[in-house]
């Protein structure tokens, strides 16, 4: 085993959908992935293991026909890493540290697996996402993890299924050019995002009026503004709707979660934040909305089950059969309103960073970050969270990274200020 090169070659990809087998016809077992040519369209997995990961696994078990696994990333979860490298036998795999990498390879050695190439860090994420062999990158690591990984596919020229909103708000300015330049399909998996790419597909992009991203309003969309104060790390931890990981479920009681979304989609459809707007929805059966010059207004329904937008993103632009029906009789009482922003200042503070860009959304995700962190330990309530942020912002400068190390940069300085600014009390005193 060996750490990847510090330098990388990246050679470009065919973006054309491979031929595939067959309707009905399937890979005959379990085989060790081939670098050469495949009838199968073959997706590499930025964060394998995570519940995004798991689930794009669970897409391509059910069209064997369609999909085979190329390459996995892996953060520190090693027995489910050697399990997907027992059922999927990838060319490449590679796990966050070393320690991890060397005990899989010893693993894979012994279960005769030894021709998958084990790598770690960073750089090991960035050639699984870069391998020649790999025609679609799901990027699904949480936060800036998975950053370089995600700009290495793009400039090796990869169609990219974005499940990582992190990315797009921080360096997104940076991605889409890079796509552009080279004719990559960024498609996005965050559900409310990949209802509005479906939506439009009904139109053409100057048809477009402006985009209703829906929000479920968190636990506290009804909580008097004065019982703020004491909300408990208990109660925001309970989301109405969702089952999610610590930061989201926060983001979503915030409404923090539903700004990154609305700078995501300024950036994935290269509109204004004036063309973004956000409507509560508390069933959140309606995933978004599109709305036309001509007063027509799209709107995409279906299950909440992320297996139906990975399916998408991975076949566009064909729509494959699939189980996951939508039971209609479930839509007998809808709600719509729109949200309140002195409830939630996190979204106004977002559309605030959206309008000026570059470093003040690497800022607003960063001191997000740093704040929720704060607030899960006790170190913070739950109104200074937008007062954090908000003080980040008023201490970033107008900038606009041109690369990803600047990018990190810029992140990293945002930290620090949030860390500074929580330590000396400062958003107390506002």
């Amino acid at each position: 085993m060996r750490a990847a090169a510090a330098r990388l070659r990246f050679t470009a990809a065919s973006l054309g959908v491979p031929r595939r087998r067959a309707p009905g016809s399937t890979a005959a077992g379990p085989r060790l992935y081939s670098r050469e040519f495949s009838p199968l369209k073959r997706i590499g997995i930025l964060g394998s293991t995570g519940s995004i990961g798991t689930s794009a696994l669970s897409v391509i078990e059910s069209h064997p026909e369609r999909f085979s696994v190329g390459s996995l990333a892996a953060g520190s979860n090693l027995e489910l890493a050697f399990a997907q490298c027992l059922r999927w036998r990838p060319a490449v795999v590679s796990m966050a540290a070393e320690d991890a990498a060397r005990e899989l390879e010893r693993r894979l050695r012994s279960a005769g697996l030894e021709k998958i190439e084990v790598l770690w860090g960073t750089e090991g994420t960035v050639r699984a996402a870069s391998d020649p062999g790999v025609d679609f990158v799901l990027s699904a690591i949480v936060g800036l993890a998975g950053l370089e990984a995600t700009h290495a596919a793009i400039l090796a020229g990869k169609p990219v299924g974005l499940a990582n909103k992190e990315a797009m708000v921080a360096a997104g300015e940076i991605l889409t050019r890079e796509a552009a330049r080279r004719g990559v399909p960024l498609l996005p998996i965050d559900s409310e995002h990949n209802a509005v790419h479906q939506c439009m597909r009904g139109g053409s992009r100057a048809e477009v009026r402006r985009v209703w991203l829906t929000a479920s309003g968190g636990p506290f969309r009804q909580l008097p503004l004065e019982e703020f104060e004491g909300i408990t790390v208990e109660r925001a931890l309970k989301h109405p709707t969702w089952v999610m990981g610590r930061r989201i479920t926060i983001d979503s009681a915030t409404m923090l979660n539903k700004g990154l979304e609305v700078i995501e989609a300024c950036r994935l459809f290269n509109l204004p934040p004036s063309a973004i707007r956000v409507m509560v929805h508390p069933q959140s059966s309606v995933h978004s909305l599109v709305e036309f010059v001509d007063g027509s207004i799209l709107a995409q329904i279906s299950v909440t089950d992320m297996r139906l937008p990975i399916l998408y993103a991975l076949s566009y632009p064909e729509r494959p059969q699939s189980d996951l029906v939508f039971d209609l009789a479930a839509l007998r009482h809808l709600e719509f309103e729109l949200p309140d922003l002195e409830r939630f200042p996190c979204l106004r503070l977002a559309y605030r960073a959206a309008q000026t860009g570059g470093a003040a959304c690497i800022a607003l995700n960063a001191a997000d970050e740093i704040a929720v962190e704060a607030f899960l330990h006790g170190g913070i309530s739950f109104p200074l969270i937008p007062r954090t942020i908000e003080a980040v912002l008023d201490d970033t400068p107008d900038s606009h990274p041109a690369t990803i190390g600047e990018v990190l940069d810029a992140d990293r300085a945002a930290r620090q200020r949030a860390k500074a600014v929580i330590a000396a009390g400062f958003p107390a005193a506002r």
